[in-house]
């Protein structure tokens, strides 16, 4: 007789993977033979440039790489990172103990809250905001406070709104700019406030950096560590998925406070043997190479966002272009809820959206929409959603 086991109190903390439930629900359109154009996941469509493949393929017939990989990740991965950020945004990295590699940002994302957090503690979020940041602050047992993101102010959080006695207990804040779901931008002057409010309050900003390199109409997205006094009370958490299509290959980096990197390599040391070392001479390549393809790919979201919006505003639809990232945040027709709403796409339109709800509480009246497929489909989109006659 099979027996069952009951799972750990800590895995029935885990919320509902909410992008597991998307891709379930595509496929099942599909099985149904139905020209499904999905456009609710954050999953980069177009190919690694070849240049990094190259380099990946030449590094995996490199003996070297077919030993374990030092424990914390090969340092000149860690250097090219440091050369990145003071290339790209002025900022300087000591690469020793400024910087730790991860296996993918979400990884990173979720073990920040297990080195930071104990039981109890509190932490503040973006709502609507990434989901998985809810995954490490249940497995650290922590309470989260949402910071509400209003199209009032830009979809920034209004730190004025936070009760003194919640700042007082809060140890972390999850930051995210360019943001998912909103697509939203951050000033200078806000990433200034923030830090304020960190010495003061002896807060840890993680600010996630997903969609750094996305930004639209000339508008290059602000570094969290380009404001004084930033790596004193934070990191910034980069991925390579977005910038170099790497989405596939699950590597990125965390920057900034020593403390923190101590504590990110802590707690990859007995969860890991760093990853594979032809992946990490690839991403090195792909960070202090020609950054021609980066600018290509700007310029291929730029195209489909303006022909996307362009498209949804010719059948009705009262939108505002995103200011970054490669989603569009979009509000939802009178006397429908986001579910109701991406339900109806799917089942009549066959488009798939993510509903805003599943992004927070703040989310709900909104969808999410990906511009990851062609400009062509994304039109197509536009055109079978306006046939539904709702606009």
């Amino acid at each position: 007789m099979t027996r069952s086991f009951d799972q750990s109190d800590l895995l029935k903390r885990l919320p509902e993977q909410f992008f597991a439930k998307l891709v379930a629900t595509a496929r099942d359109k599909k099985k149904q033979g139905h020209d499904v154009i999905n456009l609710g996941q954050g999953n980069p469509d177009l190919p690694t440039p070849g240049y990094i493949v190259r380099e990946l393929q030449n590094a995996a017939e490199d003996p070297i790489n077919h030993r374990y990989s030092p424990f914390q990740g090969f340092s000149y991965l860690k250097q090219a990172a440091a050369d990145f950020y003071r290339r790209e945004y002025g900022v300087t990295l000591d690469p020793a103990k400024e910087v730790a590699i991860l296996f993918g940002a979400k990884a990173g994302l979720i073990e920040l809250s297990q080195c930071l957090l104990n039981p109890g503690d509190t932490a503040l979020l973006p709502d609507p905001g990434y989901p998985d940041y809810m995954s490490g602050i249940a497995m650290a047992d922590a309470t989260p406070h949402f910071m509400p993101l209003l199209q009032d102010n830009h979809f920034l959080p209004n730190y004025s709104t936070i009760p003194e006695t919640v700042r007082n207990r809060a140890k972390l804040m999850f930051l995210n700019y360019p943001n998912n779901p909103t697509a939203a931008t951050a000033t200078k002057a806000f990433y200034d406030d923030t830090v304020k409010l960190a010495e003061k309050h002896h807060i840890c900003v993680v600010q996630d950096f997903a969609y750094g390199a996305i930004g639209f109409d000339g508008h290059k997205p602000q570094s969290f560590l380009q404001s004084d006094g930033a790596k004193d009370v934070g990191i910034e958490v980069y991925t390579l998925s977005k910038t170099y299509n790497m989405a596939g290959w699950r590597v990125a980096f965390v920057a900034g406070n020593p403390s923190v990197i101590e504590s990110i390599n802590l707690i990859q040391d007995h969860l890991y043997v760093s990853l594979f070392g032809a992946v990490q001479s690839a991403a090195a390549e792909a960070l202090t190479g020609n950054q021609t393809a980066v600018r290509e790919l700007r310029d291929t979201y730029s195209e489909r966002r303006n022909r996307f919006i362009q498209a949804l505003k010719k059948i009705g639809w009262n939108v505002e272009a995103p200011a970054g990232s490669f989603f569009a945040w979009l509000p939802v027709p009178n006397d429908y809820t986001s579910e109701e709403f991406a339900n109806l796409l799917l089942d009549e339109a066959h488009v798939v959206v993510a509903p805003g709800n599943g992004f927070g509480r703040f989310g709900e009246g909104y969808v999410r929409v990906g511009l990851l497929d062609s400009a062509e489909r994304l039109e197509e989109a536009a055109d079978r959603i306006g046939k539904l006659g709702i606009f």
